[in-house]
């Protein structure tokens, strides 16, 4: 571990120094993550990218790219495009990324099972705004608005998500 990693501990994510209070998945956190189990993946994750929405915030860094209307996420496991972001129309289940609810205003994107992913281990798990304190997530890291976006400013290269089984 690094000082620019984000740890999950029992009493929230740790980072530079900061405690900062999160939820995780309702399958609680797993060795063995399939799709929809609502489980968050044990595992060092890097941070592979940034989304964020033009229409309601600033990119918190340079390298953060816009959702645009019609962005999607492929979570169907018969879809050759499963756990990537697509574009719609899209005849395969997937995930609105630009969404009428805050959660994705601004998201950070790990490594989990991607770039070359294998079916069924599991899509998408995001690091993403919660929808209140203690509401579960369906397997991503959610922290307020403002950590989310305090720590989006100070992400590096380096940072990795890392999830221990507790």
């Amino acid at each position: 571990m690094t000082p620019a990693d984000l740890v999950l501990t029992p009493g929230g994510l740790r980072f530079q120094g900061r405690r900062i209070p999160c939820t995780i998945g309702k399958g609680g956190i797993r060795r063995h993550k399939q799709e929809g189990d609502g489980a968050t993946p044990v595992g060092t994750h890097r941070i592979v990218g940034m989304l964020y929405r033009p229409d309601r915030m600033r990119p918190p860094q340079d390298c953060a790219r816009a959702i645009r209307p019609g962005d999607l996420w492929s979570d169907d496991i018969a879809d050759r495009d499963y756990n990537h972001m697509v574009r719609a129309p899209h005849d395969f289940s997937h995930e609105h990324l630009r969404r009428a609810d805050p959660l994705y205003d601004l998201v950070l994107l790990t490594d989990w099972n991607w770039p070359h992913a294998i079916k069924g281990r599991g899509s998408a798990i995001f690091i993403h705004q919660w929808r209140r304190p203690g509401y579960p997530t369906e397997g991503c890291v959610a922290v307020s608005r403002p950590d989310l976006r305090w720590i989006a400013t100070r992400l590096t290269a380096n940072t990795r998500l890392i999830v221990r089984s507790r």
